[in-house]
């Protein structure tokens, strides 16, 4: 796996039934989509230098960002360079302040001398903190100015991929993930995101053998028998979509995935809304 991890927005693309049994159905509507963003603070960030400063200021952020950013505004203005630029805008995304924080990260990100992977994870953070700003335009720009600077991670074609479901362009997200698949074929999880888009294509055959990589790849994998009994449940195989559903609720029975998984177990049950 590439060093730099890509923390950014996790869509769980493959969750929930799209029940269409009539078009005139109440209650439910047709074809619901449930993907949810969200975007977690990482408590061991990718660093942009090591210290033990650094570290202190950072392990600060995820219990208490404030004191982390008034301990990185004294520290960066002593001279503490960019790690302290660092921390402050990683207490600054904690705090929910996306712009600050996206101009802080920029600042290293455009830094001509900073490695390349350096740059890289840089501006995949600022796409992130420009998400939480709401500022979608400055996110797309900051994650493909990421991947400019290194094209073999898969995870910052997933993070574009991702970008390009919240605005609805599958084809395009389809094509990431599979620069991200080719990268790296053994990740499963790849392989379920792209599932979730092709059912979003509509292009059921593509979904069902991506997520039957993956199951062969990881038979235990709880978001691809999730996506798997959505599928089978598209394909009028209630007895199957049961089946996978089920599995998932033993598998993982505190996850987002089993919790979709018993939804969608009580919308089978009750039968199609007449």
């Amino acid at each position: 796996m590439a060093l730099i991890v890509g923390w950014g927005i996790l869509l769980l693309v493959g969750a929930g039934v799209l029940w269409n049994w009539s078009e005139t159905a109440t209650g439910l509507d047709a074809a619901v989509e449930r993907i949810e963003p969200n975007l977690p603070i990482p408590p061991l960030p990718p660093r942009v230098a090591d210290g033990a400063h650094y570290d202190r200021c950072l392990a600060q952020v995820p219990d208490d960002p404030r004191r982390a950013a008034i301990d990185a505004q004294a520290w960066r203005a002593a001279g503490g360079g960019a790690s302290s630029v660092h921390c402050l805008a990683m207490a600054e995304l904690a705090l929910g302040r996306g712009e600050q924080a996206a101009r802080l990260l920029l600042t290293l990100a455009e830094e001509p001398a900073t490695p390349a992977p350096i740059r890289a994870a840089m501006f995949s953070q600022a796409s992130q903190a420009w998400q939480l700003a709401g500022r979608a335009d400055d996110a797309l720009a900051a994650s493909r100015a990421a991947v400019v600077q290194v094209s073999d991670n898969p995870d910052l074609w997933i993070d574009l991929a991702n970008l390009a479901i919240a605005r609805k362009d599958y084809a395009g997200a389809a094509d990431d993930l599979s620069r991200a698949l080719a990268l790296d074929r053994s990740r499963a999880d790849i392989l379920v995101l792209r599932a979730g888009v092709n059912r979003l294509r509509g292009r059921l055959d593509a979904a069902l053998d991506d997520v039957d990589r993956a199951i062969t790849a990881d038979p235990d994998n709880a978001e691809a028998l999730l996506e798997r009994g959505v599928l089978r449940q598209r394909r009028d195989d209630p007895e199957g979509a049961r089946r996978d559903w089920m599995r998932v609720v033993v598998l993982a029975p505190e996850s987002q995935a089993a919790d979709l998984a018993t939804q969608d177990l009580a919308l089978l049950e009750a039968g199609p809304v007449r």
